[in-house]
């Protein structure tokens, strides 16, 4: 089937249609199945440009072999063969995945403000950032060492905040628990 979510049903009206030999029953005929192609998707008709659509997907399942009165211009058949247009992603790789190109730049950002409290301030924010997405993409124990070696080498060796406290824990998301099916099981036992 060229466009399976009209069913064979339609597909076999299409045939049949293509099949007549007077003009003037094959263009009932093409009335009468994109009157039923909008029935299949009624929810679709606020859609601008609905019925272009239905007799567009009409000559493509025809394989553009349907000779009928279209009140819309047959859709190109060199332009359904081309693929849909390459998309272009930034070129620039991420040096830490698990931290993403956002921190990234809020890192290069931070590093190209003036010196001051307010930037020690906003590098320690960053760093408890950086700590809590370590910890939720390796779930190991996380060195405040590390994050902070890693915030250095992301803005370029500028930013090296002073932490004798230690960086704040990492958010512990809350994880499913293995055996909730056989506690559920247990307890519609016990209900009985």
């Amino acid at each position: 089937m060229i466009i399976p979510e009209y069913g064979r049903n339609i597909q076999n009206m299409v045939q049949y249609a293509i099949a007549i030999e007077d003009r003037e029953e094959r263009n009932k005929a093409a009335r009468g199945i994109i009157k039923v192609m909008g029935q299949l998707f009624p929810h679709l008709r606020d859609i601008e440009d609905y019925n272009h659509k239905l007799w567009d997907h009409l000559h493509i399942m025809a394989r553009f072999q349907l000779d009928v009165d279209s009140p819309y211009p047959n859709p190109n058949q060199e332009a359904l063969k081309e693929g849909p247009k390459k998309v272009n992603y930034p070129g620039s790789a991420i040096k830490y995945d698990h931290y993403g190109r956002y921190l990234e730049m809020f890192v290069k950002n931070l590093a190209e403000k003036e010196a001051g409290p307010e930037r020690d301030a906003n590098a320690i924010k960053l760093a408890n950032l950086m700590k809590s997405n370590y910890a939720n993409f390796n779930q190991l124990h996380v060195d405040d060492k590390l994050i902070l070696k890693q915030l250095s080498d992301l803005s370029g060796g500028v930013l090296k905040p002073d932490v004798p406290d230690g960086l704040a824990a990492p958010v512990e998301l809350p994880k499913e628990r293995a055996n909730d099916k056989n506690r559920k099981k247990r307890n519609r036992k016990r209900k009985k």
